[in-house]
């Protein structure tokens, strides 16, 4: 193999020393010695090497002197670990290096090193020809030959190795060189660059989350690969896809001939000359790539085809960050093969559609949010210069960070904002920042806004301001009569980065949705519109409060968006508050979930509604009836939660456009509407009207409807018969409908995938439905009778069912059973065909108390919940499956034996009686929610896993008291596990647990990644009830 030598010729930037990248491995590796050169010192002392020492001193290099050392025939200990302490090791080759036992033993060591830690090795072939020291021919060879007489050879077979791997490895030769000193400068420059490569970066220390990024994106660079790989990093603004492009520049830049960091290129469209077409533009584009990446500010570039002619047998790695548009693609990387093998190319852009246009692209990283405690940490490293809130900043941090919804550009602007200020100072700024956008933050976020067009402008808006949040199928419904194309809008807002579709919702990030009101705010100026009643949508609270109560609303309103539960004090609205609104089309006033509270009233009635209106939502509407002159022509959507209404209104009204119903919570309401002509009703929910006695019979005239939800309607004694004409029906809940005795015979619903009549206490017969069904939930029934025929039913899936002594057919259904509850039976143990349920998932044994003991169970089980079975003490079983839950809710009498067998199974979730942390948690605290864990032993991998344990207990519960728990509402415990490395990563994760009345341990396992030996663990539970009394935790 033909060595690789450096000549004068070379450029500092391609010379090959300099291409080859300082080795990954070598970083943990501990370097006490920068250079350590190992020379003949009568052939190179007084003349080369001191010469050279003198411009490592002005470079600020410092190597290895052993002048103090007295020198023997081998190597001692000292220069042996100066050799491997050192970053570099360069070999002076001279005419009679290897007539020196003592330097062959330092090159052997050297090369041990250069395999073992990735040293690197810089040979300089000084007036020999490496051809000689790779075959020990001519002088060199003899010099060798003369010192091998003697030695072993085992002693010979090493050095000849060491000095052939030394003839074949890239190095300087002075006789390529006509002047001496320059070849020294070069060698000292080239060795600054290297140490300065080799040092690890302190720039990006400190950054939250970026060990993620790194680990998805190095796979996707692949870079022992030769092919030119294309990455796209796709986000939205300020999501830290710059941030993630600057630290693989830095990571790996170094390993390529030629790199270049273009930022911000859009802004290069922005600030270039005036181009009279695309091709001057392109021209302009490759001008600036070119010279920054050849680093020559005035090259000139004559055609298109620079780039490739330049660059086609380099190994570059460039970044191109903030694309906008596909021009600049094509001027700077339009084909893999303008650039040489092995080459990286990363675009940063808000839009996806590029990227998926462009044929080069092998991978596009989709760059998420942090995690909320993430976030917070983010935002903490800013506003204190730590991870964490100083004291009593703790609620006031994670209440800025949730604002800023965890952008990590907000969370940066905003963090250094609050830096240095006091609690008061923080209390007093936090009313702006929840209804305003901070300036900086605006000015970014809004370039992406002005880049749309007028339609997609408009679209943006609305979603800021009213369908955030929102199913694209009522957006769409919703804007139909507008003139925007909403699927087509969606799909380009998606692409830029400006919204996402989850789970069927369109979703807009908070700082974009500020964006939105900030730019109502001002209409189509640069002066803010002072009247809100001028304004197209209304979305603060204190202007909605003065154009209701003032009577200031205009034409030009057409959304409002009121969130009610900001009101401090009760607001009465002014009878004539929307007659000033003629073209209002979107009304929402909506309440906090859980908030309950009466706020609005209209102590003088209402007068007027627009005509337009398309959506009405109205929590905690006030009024018993809508006014008589409410106009329903054009209604899509009508939600009244927790309203005051006994009806809605008198007569037959116009719902053609109607296509959704939402009267849940509004316990007063007795009747419904006609709804003849509400043909194209998709959903109707009336959750909890507990005075609703019956449905009209016109009801079967919504012949579209495919949700019907009647949970808990306690007066509902039956249903129409005519809801069999509804052939659309999916779904329909009974749930709690506790009068509800029958349903209408043979209403064979051929559409309906899934029944629930939980909790309809007095149902006694097995309904008529078609047997296409998936879902059948019948749970604390008082049905007697399950059909045989039930195991031939083509599709159901999924049937729950309660069992009691009179129950028959059932065996016919064990292969179909899902979910299986028992209540109240006096049973002392589970019968035999409950292991034969080859299907079951739940088993409920609430109040079992005569129970003693569980057998075993099938394996299929993944959530067992036992409640006040005060009985129960053995467990004669085991438990495999490890997304298990568990709970033994108010069972007090279970043996130390079931205790530890519950405690040391590995399970999703385990809830049991304790009055203490068990000992089998090595890591404990007596009081409080939370402990610091010192890991006696590191895990091979960062992942590691763990078990917790919190101890709760209730407040206001007396000793040994225990009462009914089943059925009451579910808390949700919840822990953050903070690893007190450099890198820290967070993984927030909540469980619902069932209530208890007495002391109750609450386990879950858990999965961190660990960078250090210490964690902080902190839980908390969303209880007014129940406090943390002890934790504790085991490495698993």
């Amino acid at each position: 193999m033909t060595s690789m030598i450096a000549s004068r010729q070379q450029s500092q930037r391609s010379c090959p020393i300099c291409a080859t990248p300082f080795p990954s491995s070598s970083s943990s590796h501990k370097w006490t010695h920068q250079v350590f050169p190992s020379f003949r010192g009568e052939d190179v002392r007084r003349g080369f090497l001191s010469h050279i020492h003198k411009e490592f001193q002005r470079k600020g290099i410092t190597p290895f002197i052993d002048n103090e050392i007295k020198r023997g025939e081998s190597i001692g200990l000292e220069i042996i670990h100066a050799i491997r302490e050192s970053k570099i090791a360069i070999v002076l080759l001279s005419r009679n290096y290897a007539s020196s036992s003592w330097c062959l033993d330092e090159l052997v060591e050297i090369m041990k090193c250069k395999e073992e830690f990735s040293q690197i090795v810089i040979p300089i072939f000084y007036r020999v020809d490496p051809s000689d020291v790779k075959k020990l021919t001519g002088n060199f060879g003899n010099v060798f030959k003369n010192n091998c007489v003697g030695k072993t050879n085992e002693v010979i077979r090493k050095w000849r190795q060491a000095l052939a791997k030394m003839g074949t490895t890239t190095g300087y030769d002075s006789r390529n060189w006509d002047n001496e000193a320059t070849m020294i400068e070069n060698i000292a420059t080239d060795i600054s660059n290297m140490l300065n490569y080799s040092t690890p970066s302190r720039d990006f220390d400190g950054l939250i989350g970026m060990r993620a990024h790194m680990k998805v994106m190095e796979p996707m660079l692949c870079l022992h690969s030769d092919e030119v790989r294309m990455i796209g990093i796709w986000g939205p603004s300020g999501i830290g896809k710059t941030t993630i492009a600057r630290i693989l520049f830095s990571q790996f830049s170094d390993s390529f001939e030629l790199s270049v960091f273009m930022e911000n290129v859009k802004e290069l469209m922005y600030t270039r000359p005036v181009c009279s077409d695309e091709y001057s533009a392109k021209l302009h584009l490759q001008k600036q790539f070119m010279s920054q990446i050849i680093n020559h500010k005035d090259i000139e570039i004559p055609h298109l085809g620079v780039v490739e002619d330049r660059l086609k047998d380099k190994k570059v790695f460039i970044v191109l960050d903030n694309i906008d548009q596909s021009i600049q693609l094509d001027a700077i990387a339009k084909e893999s093969r303008w650039f040489g093998h092995g080459s990286r190319i990363i675009i940063t852009t808000q839009d996806r559609k590029l990227l998926k246009a462009h044929d080069g692209i092998n991978h596009i990283y989709n760059v998420n949010f942090p995690s909320a405690y993430e976030a917070c940490q983010i935002f903490c490293m800013y506003a204190f210069g730590q991870k964490f809130p100083k004291d009593g900043f703790e609620e006031l941090a994670w209440e800025v960070a949730k604002l800023l919804g965890g952008l990590p550009l907000g969370l940066r602007v905003m963090g250094s904002h609050f830096r240095g200020m006091s609690k008061h100072e923080w209390i007093n700024a936090l009313p702006r920042l929840r209804t305003r956008l901070d300036a900086n933050i605006q000015s970014i976020l809004k370039f992406s806004y002005n880049a749309l067009c007028e339609e997609d402008k408009d679209l943006f808006l609305y979603i800021a301001c009213l369908f955030n949040n929102k199913r694209i199928e009522k957006v769409e419904e919703h804007l139909a009569e507008k003139s925007l194309n909403v699927k087509q809008g969606l799909h380009v807002l998606t692409e830029k980065s400006l919204i996402s579709i989850e789970g069927g919702r369109i979703k807009m990030h908070n700082l974009l949705e500020q964006l939105g009101k900030e730019i109502v705010r001002h209409g189509l100026g640069h002066q803010p519109i002072r009247e809100p009643g001028k304004r197209q949508f209304l979305v603060d609270t204190r202007d909605i409060c003065e154009l209701l109560t003032n009577d200031t609303g205009s034409k030009s309103v057409i959304g409002i968006h009121f969130y009610s539960s900001e009101l401090s004090s009760e607001l009465n609205i002014s009878e004539r508050a929307f007659e000033g609104m003629p073209n209002l089309k979107f009304l929402r006033f909506y309440y906090r979930y859980g908030d309950e509270s009466d706020k609005l009233y209209l102590p003088q009635g209402l007068n007027y509604l627009s005509q337009k209106l398309k959506i009405l939502e109205w929590d905690h509407f006030p009024l018993t009836c809508m006014p008589s002159n409410f106009c329903t022509e054009y209604l899509v959507e009508l939600n009244m939660r927790f309203s005051k209404l006994h009806k809605l209104w008198e007569g037959n009204r116009p719902l053609a456009n109607l296509n959704w119903m939402y009267l849940n919570h509004s316990k007063i309401l007795k009747e419904l509407p006609d709804l003849s002509t509400a043909t194209n009703l998709q959903e109707l929910f009336l959750v909890k009207c507990s005075s609703l006695v019956e449905l009209p019979s016109s009801i079967g005239k919504a012949t579209n409807l495919q949700k019907l939800y009647l949970n808990m309607c306690t007066s509902l004694v039956e249903l129409p018969s005519s809801i069999g004409n509804l052939h659309k029906l999916q779904k329909l809940t009974l749930n709690g409908c506790s009068k509800l005795e029958v349903l209408p015979a043979n209403i064979n619903l051929e559409s309906l995938d899934e029944l629930d009549l939980t909790d309809c206490l007095v149902l006694k017969r097995f309904p008529e439905i078609s047997t296409n069904i998936k879902v059948l939930k019948l749970l604390r029934t008082t049905i007697k009778e399950v059909p045989s025929s039930i195991k031939s039913w083509p599709r159901l899936r999924d049937l729950e069912l309660s069992y009691n002594q009179n129950l028959k057919g059932f065996m016919h259904a064990l292969d179909i059973i899902t979910t299986m509850y028992f209540n109240d039976i006096e049973m002392q143990e589970i019968p035999l065909w409950v292991k034969k349920i080859s299907r079951l998932q739940t088993l409920i044994l609430n109040g079992c108390k005569k129970l003693v003991s569980l057998p075993q169970l099938p394996d299929s089980l993944s959530y067992l919940k036992v409640v006040n079975c005060e009985s129960l003490e053995r467990l004669d079983c085991s438990f495999h499956n490890p997304k298990m839950s568990l709970g033994f809710i108010n069972c007090l009498k279970l043996n130390k034996e079931a205790k530890e067998l519950i405690i040391q199974i590995t399970t999703k979730c385990t809830v049991l009686p304790g009055r203490e942390v068990p000992v089998y948690f090595t890591h404990r605290t007596k009081n409080g929610s939370s402990l610091r864990v010192n890991l006696n032993r590191r895990p091979l991998s960062t992942a590691s896993r763990f078990k917790a344990c919190i101890l709760l207990v209730n407040k206001y519960c007396k000793e040994n008291e225990v009462k009914e728990v089943f059925g009451r509402k579910m808390m949700k415990a919840s822990y953050c596990i903070i690893d007190l490395g450099l890198d820290v990563q967070c993984r927030p994760t909540h469980h619902f647990l069932p209530p208890s009345l007495t002391e109750h341990l609450y386990i879950f396992d858990f999965e961190a990644d660990v960078t250090s030996n210490e964690l902080f663990c902190d839980f908390q539970v969303d209880s007014n009830e129940m406090v943390i009394k002890e934790c504790g935790i085991i490495q698993l």
